[in-house]
C-alpha cells in the first residue's frame, strides 16, 4: 500500500510499510540524505525535520502517522537562509554530523520567535546533542541570524597558534 507524503513542497507516493520511520523513507526511498541517523530513539536530535513548521524526530515518526503534514528537511531550506549563512560565517560545524538537526530546530525557533533570548534558545535546542560541543557557536549563529548581538566566538582556525618557522 502506497503512502503519500509531502516533503519540501513536493508530493511523493512511497511504498515503504506504514510503520517505517520517516527517516528511512527520506533517506532510502527519496534519496534525501541530509537528515541523519543518530541514536534511533529520538534523544539526540540528528534526525530532526519540520512537520508543519514544528521540529520532530524522524527516526521515531512512522510515515503513516504524518497524515497531511508538510515535511521540510535540511534540503528544503535551500542552503542560503540567514541561519545557514550565520552557521557558515561563525564556523559552527566541527564534525558536522548533528548540524542538519540543529539547523532544523533553530529554524523552527526563529519562525516562532524572531528575537529569542538565551532561555528560549536553550529550551528550543534542548535535546539536540552536539558531540563536538559547538553549543556556544550554535547560540551565536542563532542570534546572528536574528540580527541580535552575541558574544564573539573565535573560529577554531583563529584559536590555534601559528606554526613556528
Amino acid at each position: 500500500m502506497a503512502t503519500t507524503v509531502d516533503v519540501n513542497g513536493r508530493s511523493y507516493n512511497v511504498s515503504s510499510p506504514p510503520d517505517t520511520p520517516l527517516l528511512w523513507v527520506l533517506r532510502d526511498e527519496l534519496g534525501l540524505t541530509g537528515t541523519k541517523y543518530g541514536c534511533g530513539i529520538a534523544q539526540c536530535g540528528a534526525c530532526t525535520v519540520l512537520a508543519d513548521g514544528n521540529p520532530i524526530r524522524s527516526c521515531q515518526m512512522p510515515v503513516s502517522a504524518l497524515g497531511a503534514a508538510k515535511i521540510t528537511t535540511i534540503e528544503g531550506l535551500g542552503g542560503a537562509t540567514p541561519l545557514q549563512q550565520a552557521w557558515v560565517k561563525l564556523d559552527v560545524p566541527q564534525c558536522g554530523y548533528c548540524q542538519s538537526g540543529q539547523i532544523m530546530s533553530a529554524t523552527a525557533l526563529l519562525a516562532q520567535n524572531a528575537k529569542p533570548d538565551d532561555a528560549a534558545i536553550t529550551e528550543a535546542m534542548d535535546g539536540n546533542i552536539c558531540r563536538c560541543g559547538a553549543y556556544q557557536r550554535i547560540r551565536a549563529a542563532i542570534k546572528e541570524a536574528a540580527g541580535m548581538p552575541s558574544v564573539a566566538v573565535p573560529s577554531p582556525a583563529l584559536a590555534a597558534p601559528a606554526p613556528k618557522a
